[in-house]
């Protein structure tokens, strides 16, 4: 717990549907790291359901997570940067359209379209990516689950894309899709082990590519804590309850 405390974690969770008990192909993975990055404890896939509806509390539900990795209690001195791998938020367009009835102009190509995507999600796609969207993709279930966590254990927004519980966790989104041009991201995926694209080979330790998505989100959460700079940060426009999708600058093309 001492080396917890001085030194924090980094969670990363690739997110399953809410009913991902039985789900061959998709479920939550957790993996977590040091300051190091240093595996910490065995990654661990399978249903975070009933240990969200269980938990009391911001530090229990980290206690919890950790357990679930076979790593003791962290401590409540222990800073935690959580990154998740679903959108946590949705469009200022589609808020407006639902809660006010106010139509946006004219809906052209569907990258653009305001209803559907994010600012972070548009931004994205004028850089080479083709982001999911959490009302025309199968991610909804996906979308509402890490909404509802950070609602229940990291309800602050610090800044546009930055959750907090206003002590020692701190939440943020990671787009594993986004890392697999980026050089950096690939350097660090080989002091685990892992050559060429992510999830080609399973590293030692790993039994599915849903954990190497959750490493992947580690190693973001580790970069937004020590490089920053080494992340696409968010445009002063923003709107910062959309949130934003924290990706390697060097995995993404020139600005269309």
């Amino acid at each position: 717990m001492a080396a917890y405390a001085s030194s924090g974690l980094f969670i990363g969770w690739d997110v399953g549907a809410w009913n991902c008990d039985k789900n061959p192909s998709s479920r939550d993975a957790l993996v977590v790291l040091d300051s190091q990055r240093k595996l910490m404890g065995r990654p661990w896939r399978g249903s975070l359901r009933r240990v969200i509806n269980q938990s009391v509390g911001t530090d229990d539900f980290i206690n919890r997570l950790l357990g679930l990795c076979e790593l003791d209690d962290h401590g409540q001195s222990a800073p935690v940067v959580l990154a998740i791998d679903t959108p946590l938020g949705f469009s200022q367009g589609f808020i407006d359209l639902l809660v006010n009835s106010h139509a946006a102009d004219s809906i052209d190509r569907s990258s653009e379209n305001p209803y559907l995507f994010r600012r972070t999600e548009r931004l994205l796609f004028e850089r080479g990516l083709s982001p999911l969207s959490a009302l025309k993709d199968m991610i909804g279930s996906q979308a509402t689950k890490g909404m509802h966590v950070l609602a229940r254990f990291a309800p602050q927004i610090e800044t546009c894309g930055v959750w907090t519980d206003g002590a020692g966790l701190r939440a943020i989104e990671a787009y594993p899709s986004a890392c697999k041009r980026s050089t950096n991201m690939a350097e660090l995926h080989r002091e685990f082990g892992i050559k060429g694209q992510a999830g080609d080979e399973l590293p030692e330790g790993f039994h599915h590519g849903d954990e190497l998505d959750a490493l992947t989100c580690a190693l973001i959460a580790w970069l937004f804590h020590f490089q920053p700079q080494k992340l696409l940060q968010p445009e002063p426009n923003v709107p910062v309850k959309e949130g934003w999708i924290f990706a390697p600058v060097d995995g993404l093309g020139d600005p269309a």
